[in-house]
This record gives C-alpha cells, structure tokens and sequence, in this order.
C-alpha cells in the first residue's frame, strides 16, 4: 500500500472522493501526494529530446508534433549540423530543408514552421530563444506546449504543466483533469500540482505512462499510485483473467 493514502482519506486502498465529489483541498491533496510518489519512482525523469541549447530545443519541439522522440532524435543531428543556429536556419532552402526532415511526417508544414520560428528569433529577439511564455507563443510554430517544454527544460522557469496526449490521457485517468482539450487540461494540473513539481512533473508521466499506466493494458497490480488512483475509464478485469 501507498502510505500517502491514509493521509488522504484515513484508510488504506484506493482513495474514496474522486470527480465531481472531490472537493478541491482534497484534489490539491491528492495531487500532491502523485507528484512526491512520481518523484520517488522516477527521480531521473527528464525531456527525452536531445538538445544543446534552448533554440535546438524550440526546433525539436516543433518537430515532435505527430511524431516520436526517438525519431526527432534521429533527423536533429543533420538538421543542426547543416543549420546551426536560427541565421542560418532562416536562410535554409526550403526544399532542402523540407527532405532533412521528411521522416518526422508532415514536413512541408513543420519546414514553413522552422523558418518562421528562425526568421522570427533573428528579427525580433537578435537571435536568442526568448525567456517569457508570451514571447514564446509568439513564435511561429510554437504553441503553449512547445513554449512550456522550452521555459521548463531550457530555462528551468516553471511557467505551465506540459500537457501532451500521454499526459492527458493519464492524468485523466488519475481524476486530475476531465478535459481532453491541452489547454483546459494545463489549467487544471496548473491549479492542483504543487508549482515546484511542474516542470518534472510531465516527464514523471510519461515515464509512467511508458513502463506501468500504458494506454491499453495498464499494469495497476504494478502501479506505485494504485491507491491515489481512481482508474478512470478502466475497465475492472473479470475474476479469472
């Protein structure tokens, strides 16, 4: 059993208010019990793109959209060797640029998006990745998720909780958000995860999200949150299976 749970509701197994019926002080509670759990099991958690600065960052960002890690890991190395910084980035030839990064799909798209972001960077900010959220956004191809990826990963400035699918799909899980939409869905992780655990925070999911609380099978028996968890959307198993 997870002991934070009985500093939840005084009783061991899973916690009882959950939705609706959990009030906010005990969502707040709650979620922090899952932050300080997630901390524990997955203490070396981090942003799994590689990157040397924050506009290698912003870049591979952008490419992540509809596309695996592993995979922007595998075009970045050519990308940044051929267009090092956002000058010369913004001067890529575009077909050129679009064949580097074919394999991360979608790429006559992310291609007009890269060479706005570069050209934007060299013509307002002289070139550096700027270190405000609103800024950020500003920036062509870059949304609240890239710009909080960016200011947590880059910067280590807690701005927001990066929601991609698998943490929207696990925090509703966890009855921490009921939104599907990543916005709504931030506003509520904002408003219950304590601030100091936003930025790992995300990574922790995912982490869990890969090795126990997968999509289609998840692993609960497993589970070191089973007893802050109210399995939302799962499916009890049948005795015997």
């Amino acid at each position: 059993m997870n002991p934070s749970s009985k500093s939840l509701d005084g009783q061991s197994g899973q916690h009882r208010a959950v939705g609706r019926r959990e009030s906010k002080g005990a969502r707040s509670t709650r979620a922090n019990a899952i932050a300080q759990t997630l901390e524990k099991a997955y203490p070396q958690a981090g942003c799994s793109l590689d990157f040397a600065s924050p506009f290698q960052l912003v870049i591979a960002t952008i490419l992540s959209a509809q596309c695996t890690d592993k995979r922007v890991n595998m075009v970045t190395p050519s990308l940044f060797g051929r267009w090092p910084d956002p000058a010369s980035l913004a001067a890529a030839p575009p077909r050129e640029l679009e064949a580097v990064i074919r394999s991360t799909g979608f790429f006559r798209a992310k291609a007009k998006s890269l060479l706005g972001c570069a050209r934007a960077l060299v013509e307002r900010h002289g070139g550096e990745v700027p270190r405000t959220l609103d800024e950020l956004v500003r920036l062509p191809g870059v949304g609240r998720k890239t710009a909080n990826v960016v200011m947590g990963s880059a910067f280590g400035i807690a701005s927001g909780v990066v929601v991609d699918t698998h943490v929207g799909r696990i925090s509703r899980r966890l009855g921490l958000t009921r939104h599907t939409d990543a916005v709504r869905a931030e506003r509520d992780l904002s408003a219950t995860v304590p601030q100091n655990h936003w930025i790992a925070f995300s990574h922790r999911l995912i982490e869990h999200g890969r090795s126990v609380c997968t999509a289609r099978a998840p692993r609960c028996g497993d589970c070191p949150l089973a007893d802050l968890c109210p399995r939302v959307g799962i499916k009890p198993r049948r005795p015997g299976r």
